[in-house]
């Protein structure tokens, strides 16, 4: 019998060989055609709820009526401009959202979760590469403080309640898409990432991209970061969820990335060799919270896991 999981907030870029039930506050099927392709892409049924995570008792409902092993929990909001805005917005759907979760995996006697973490718990680095014996807690934006404050209390869980067995997985940048082409970040809706911004001005559909810093310490001035393809990011969570079976931890944090830094302009390099479309870009003055450089040692996660990243950035570009 196959182990049952409940994801909150996002679409499977793999098929884990498992029955999966969805659990999303911002999706409906109207609006998510991406839903219908990930049945179709792994030949499997949904069983897909919308759900605010805020709503405790949809959330117990939704329990009641499932057998669930295990969670991955990658439901939050997650632009950094964003969350300096409006930080009572991320507090309370992050923070609240999840320990609502955690109460209703309680009561349920759901015990193992892979919680979707960020390496903004980091702040900005003392060293590079960043392991995960970095500090943590030095946080420059209030994204990345809710996904701190989130790993701590379930810390603090899993020391008062050995029960609990949790690996939180410290994303780096994801970007890309599922082989296919028809899974992936939508470049036509509101989004805050880099990527789809490229692929709007290559489309013509945007001027230029906007470069925010071009003065600071890195070799060309431009912020570098440590970007991971979403299928390594998918098969990490599956390597992640195979871990929890294996081995009782109560909680363990583990680096997601490539270990490899790139500028924002060397990114946009990349993006015009390999698509053979150019990018006109802007500098722009620096957006608060962000840091100047951010690169994993990911070699923990990679022998925790027995998971090896297969893209490499001109996979990403595609």
């Amino acid at each position: 019998m196959s182990r049952q999981n409940l994801r909150t907030g996002t679409e499977s870029k793999e098929d884990h060989g498992a029955h999966g039930n969805w659990l999303s506050k911002h999706t409906d099927s109207g609006e998510a055609p991406s839903l219908k392709r990930v049945e179709e892409i792994t030949g499997k049924k949904l069983t897909f709820y919308q759900c605010d995570l805020l709503d405790i008792n949809r959330v117990d409902e939704i329990f009641s009526k499932h057998h669930i092993d295990y969670v991955i929990h990658f439901a939050a909001i997650k632009a950094v401009g964003e969350s300096m805005q409006f930080p009572l917005k991320y507090y309370k759907n992050n923070v609240i959202g999840t320990i609502n979760l955690v109460e209703v995996m309680k009561e349920h006697n759901v015990y193992q979760m892979v919680f979707s973490s960020s390496c903004c718990v980091y702040g900005d680095p003392e060293h590079l590469p960043i392991t995960e014996d970095h500090p943590t807690g030095n946080v420059t934006n209030v994204y990345g403080r809710t996904k701190y404050l989130i790993e701590e209390m379930l810390k603090d869980l899993t020391h008062a309640e050995p029960r609990w067995n949790i690996i939180s997985l410290r994303y780096f940048n994801p970007v890309g898409a599922h082989p296919s082409g028809r899974i992936g970040e939508d470049p036509t809706k509101n989004f805050s990432n880099l990527m789809p911004y490229i692929a709007q001005v290559a489309l013509g559909n945007k001027p230029h991209v906007e470069v925010f810093g071009g003065d600071y310490n890195t070799p060309d001035g431009t912020g570098v970061r440590d970007y991971i393809h979403i299928m390594d990011l998918a098969s990490g969570h599956v390597a992640a969820l195979s871990r929890l079976s294996q081995e009782h931890f109560r909680y363990k944090p583990l680096n997601l990335g490539l270990g490899r830094g790139l500028s924002v302009l060397e990114l946009l390099a990349h993006w015009e060799r390999v698509t053979g479309t150019r990018v006109a870009h802007r500098m722009a003055a620096r957006r608060y919270g962000d840091v100047p450089t951010l690169v994993c040692d990911g070699s923990r996660g990679q022998r925790e896991l027995s998971w090896t990243p297969r893209y490499d950035i001109d996979d990403m570009c595609e």
